[in-house]
């Protein structure tokens, strides 16, 4: 087999080095590449070479970075920083050539692969949208340990530096251009050719000076430091660990800088966070190739793609759907019963997509060419030719059942039928339709825009061409799928809101929502379970809170609070309320404390203790979590990790719901 980097030198004496795995769709930094790459290095050193230019043989990726499952296999510090000095010792040797190295990137060049193009004199980046470039790190628990902490302060300046260093995002070409990470962007076709001839300029004289990227200012690093303990709320090392390493290593030299890079790496890798976010990366990457493996026989035949999507309910649901659908290419009718609705629907559109092109997701364009692709309706018209049809309408057992009838005697038979309910099985609201087989449910989450979980429910009567159908659908989408068994509440409501159910009767005892909320969020959680019930809606809360009774008589006793605040009008932020648990303001959130305290217990009756809030309130989390898995709603501890992860804010750091170890002498977990 070829190795995964060759090398070559061409009749211009211009050396080549070419990552290229062939026993890989990608390249990736492991074992083998690096000692290829390390032979290249050695093989180029050579007075009959005048320039080297380092490329990729993939059509769309460059170098992904290093190897995550070898990070996840070092057991220590000491062995962690070894491998980050393995890495700074080659692309070192790449930087110290006696000839010009111009970089041509084409593809996503991420961490170790972008480490490797700063270590070049040229960058040049092709204008594909699959080149995409950055230091994604930090977003794993770890920082660049190849350079990347060092070469790209020098390069950009620290604060520019770190700032990209921080976000750890990927950049399309043009964006990284204007960033400073590559000089130069060209047509992909052009890429080859362009970077050999800025090699060979480079030869025929000495490039040209680049000017000092401005020093921060004295205050700047620990002001920043500051700043992200109180974002990451203390739990988070990697970031605090590069700007040191930026502070320290940009006061010298390059060889004492990569020490302190290197032994600042040791230290965040091997530690647990980093394994933690590492193993929900997987998790991630896992979902995107999701089958219908086990759920039924092996050997299901492929069924016809769908192209064209009728949705009904016009509302903040099925507005989002309509417009993410649209913008991936699919055909859109959406109904509803008065113009004003529809109408209302299509502004809610059109601000989605001017919202996309605000954030460079897509171009003006392009969100108009989609916008395009909706069309609306007050009746059924262009439903007949849909393949599939979403529900999404109000969460009422009845009038899902009366919806479903009359979208069946519309439809061909063999358009797929789909409830977007976060908590009714799909037998309740569907399985009386002519068909059956091709009722189910894909549950999306709101934003829609922003949210990448969507759960596929399979009914009881759902045929495995339905279901192969749907999961190419959501996978089409760009969304991250999870498996479930069609029963109340599915997978993420039953969890989710037992776990809020539990937090208001903490609410309703006594403990202030400051104390509640604050505890969950040092946990990690994005948000306090009080403030989510704000932001999913309190009637919605109490509507599923009802339903959670309904179907679990026996382990669920529903909180009342919520239902005192509907009858006081505090609906919640999602209503446009202007106050729940909190009062809001336009962008101003406040505690709702004065008004909302009535309905409870007098502060302080329990206990403010944020170790035993949390651990009541995962504990809960985690009881149910266990049973939707032992009674098949999903099939494996990963579904759930990874659903909680994607689409509640589960903290991945924290690592796994189900595998925590409980605390000696408790039955606490996580402490």
């Amino acid at each position: 087999m070829s190795p995964a980097v060759i090398h070559v030198v061409d009749e211009d004496g211009v050396g080549w080095i070419i990552f290229d795995d062939p026993s890989s769709g990608a390249n990736v930094f492991n074992l083998a590449t690096m000692e290829a790459l390390d032979d290249a290095i050695t093989a180029l050193t050579s007075p009959a070479v005048k320039a080297v230019v380092v490329i990729s043989g993939k059509e769309r990726i460059f170098i992904a970075g290093a190897d995550l499952k070898r990070l996840m296999e070092l057991p220590d510090a000491a062995l962690a920083e070894e491998f980050s000095q393995t890495g700074q010792i080659l692309f070192q040797r790449l930087a110290a050539m006696q000839v010009p190295v111009v970089c041509a990137i084409h593809g996503a060049c991420a961490g170790g692969g972008f480490e490797l193009a700063l270590a070049c004199q040229r960058r040049l980046a092709s204008d594909a949208l699959a080149t995409q470039i950055g230091l994604p790190e930090i977003g794993l628990g770890t920082l660049p340990g190849w350079g990347g902490c060092v070469r790209l302060p020098r390069l950009i300046g620290a604060k520019a530096a770190l700032d990209h260093i921080l976000k750890a995002q990927l950049l399309p070409a043009q964006e990284a251009l204007k960033a400073g990470l590559v000089d130069e962007v060209v047509p992909a076709a052009a890429l080859r050719a362009r970077a050999k001839s800025v090699a060979l300029e480079l030869a025929s004289g000495a490039p040209p000076a680049r000017t000092p990227p401005p020093a921060p200012s004295a205050d700047y690093f620990g002001e920043l430091r500051e700043a992200v303990r109180k974002k990451t709320r203390g739990q988070l090392p990697a970031p605090v660990a590069a700007i040191s390493v930026v502070e320290q290593g940009y006061k010298f030299d390059v060889g004492f800088a990569l020490g302190v890079e290197s032994a600042a790496f040791g230290q965040v890798t091997a530690g647990p966070v980093c394994k933690n976010l590492v193993k929900a990366f997987f998790l991630r990457e896992a979902a995107k190739k999701r089958t219908l493996e086990g759920w039924f026989p092996a050997g299901t035949a492929k069924a016809a793609p769908v192209k064209r999507v009728g949705i009904v309910g016009a509302g903040v649901m099925g507005s989002g759907i309509a417009q993410w659908l649209a913008a991936r290419g699919f055909e859109v009718v959406v109904r509803d019963v008065l113009p004003e609705f529809v109408e209302r629907a299509l502004e809610v559109i059109h601000g989605l997509f001017e919202e996309g092109v605000r954030r460079g997701g897509l171009s003006a364009d392009d969100a108009r060419e989609a916008f395009g692709r909706v069309s609306t309706t007050t009746q059924w018209a262009g439903f007949d030719t849909c393949d599939l049809v979403i529900e999404a309408i109000v969460e009422n057992v009845r009038a899902k059942r009366k919806l479903f009838s009359e979208v069946a005697g519309i439809v061909r038979p063999d358009t797929l039928l789909a409830s977007n309910t976060s908590a009714l099985p799909i037998e309740d609201i569907a399985g009386h339709v002519p068909h059956p087989e091709r009722t189910l449910g894909i549950h999306f989450f709101n934003p829609v825009s922003r949210m990448p979980l969507a759960e596929l429910i399979l009914g009881r009567d759902t045929s495995a061409a339905a279901a192969e159908r749907a999961l190419a659908f959501v996978k089409a989408l760009g969304k991250s799928p999870v498996i479930c068994r069609s029963s109340p509440g599915f997978l993420m409501t039953r969890v989710l809101f037992f776990y809020l159910n539990e937090a208001v009767k903490l609410w309703e005892q006594g403990m202030p929502t400051a104390a509640l909320d604050t505890a969950m969020r040092d946990f990690g959680w994005p948000m306090g379970p009080l403030r989510l019930i704000d932001e999913v809606g309190v009637d919605v809360t109490d509507f599923i809170f009802g339903e959670m009774e309904r179907y679990f008589p026996q382990r669920f006793v529903r909180s009342r609070a919520c239902a005192s605040l509907l009858a006081a009008r505090m609906r919640g932020r999602k209503n446009g309320s202007s106050s729940g648990f909190y009062s809001y303001a336009g962008s101003t959130e406040a505690l709702n404390d004065e008004a909302t305290r009535s309905l409870s217990r007098p502060v302080g009756a329990v206990a403010s203790n944020p170790r035993a809030t949390t651990a009541r309130l995962m504990g809960v989390m985690i009881e149910e979590a266990k049973r939707c898995l032992d009674e098949g709603v999903v099939r494996t501890q990963d579904d759930i990790d990874f659903a909680l992860i994607a689409g509640a804010g589960f903290p991945a750091f924290r690592g796994s719901l189900l595998r925590q170890p409980e605390r000696a002498g408790g039955s606490a977990p996580f402490l």
